[in-house]
């Protein structure tokens, strides 16, 4: 049965990913209305969802708070905010810059960090509460998993501060904010580059998505503050 979002609007970073389409997917069955900023023109083109009604897509950087100011603006009675856009790359640290570094801070905590604040502001405006989901990883909350990737574990890590100091900070509006921390999620992308890994044992991205979307939903009552672990039998 799914979820009911039946006239609540629901921005999606990362929406036209592989995850994200999952996402959406659950939302649209539940009657929600998706903004999606998208960064990656392939993947809107390819986006399972693309001309859907309730599908609202815009072309965005979301590592601009100007540009993130304006998506929120736009977006009637917001009532969840849910934050996928992030990115991997992987160096021994004695190969990883400070462009290096910076990139992947700005690809996962500041993008995921912009968002969150000018959800918070939307939800206000809006009133009565609303949600937030963010995406961690399992690296961002086991750290040794992120040897030979430090800069993605430490970026990952900051998103799982990020979600618990919120969470505190505004549960007394009651907008709940909450993470996931998949493991490697077993996607063609990652298919492609670990191809003699066990895919069997991955998290499945239609496994992830109902955890978001139930997080996100207004089903959800007590659970805030929460970095969720989903490794499937990783």
């Amino acid at each position: 049965m799914a979820i009911d979002f039946n006239q609540r609007h629901v921005v999606v970073t990362g929406g036209t990913g592989a995850l994200g389409a999952a996402v959406v997917g659950e939302l649209l069955a539940g009657g929600a209305t998706c903004h999606i900023p998208y960064y990656v023109e392939e993947e809107e083109r390819n986006f399972p969802h693309r001309g859907h009604p309730r599908v609202k897509l815009s072309p965005a950087n979301i590592a601009s708070q100007s540009v993130v100011a304006r998506i929120y603006d736009a977006v009637p009675k917001l009532w969840a905010s849910i934050h996928l856009a992030g990115g991997f790359a992987a160096a021994p640290i004695a190969e990883t810059d400070e462009t290096a570094l910076v990139d992947m801070l700005r690809t996962n905590l500041v993008t995921c960090f912009l968002c969150c604040s000018a959800a918070v502001r939307a939800i206000r405006r809006a009133g009565g509460g609303g949600r937030i989901v963010n995406v961690a990883a399992r690296p961002g909350i086991e750290p040794r998993l992120g040897a030979g990737a430090a800069a993605y574990a430490a970026s990952k890590a900051g998103v799982a501060a990020l979600t618990q100091a919120l969470a505190a900070e505004v549960v007394a509006e009651n907008i709940l904010v909450n993470a996931v921390a998949p493991s490697i999620m077993d996607t063609e992308q990652n298919r492609k580059a670990m191809p003699k890994a066990n895919h069997a044992l991955w998290p499945k991205v239609g496994e992830v998505a109902p955890v978001i979307c139930r997080l996100a939903s207004a089903e959800n009552r007590i659970t805030t503050g929460a970095v969720i672990p989903l490794y499937g039998r990783a």
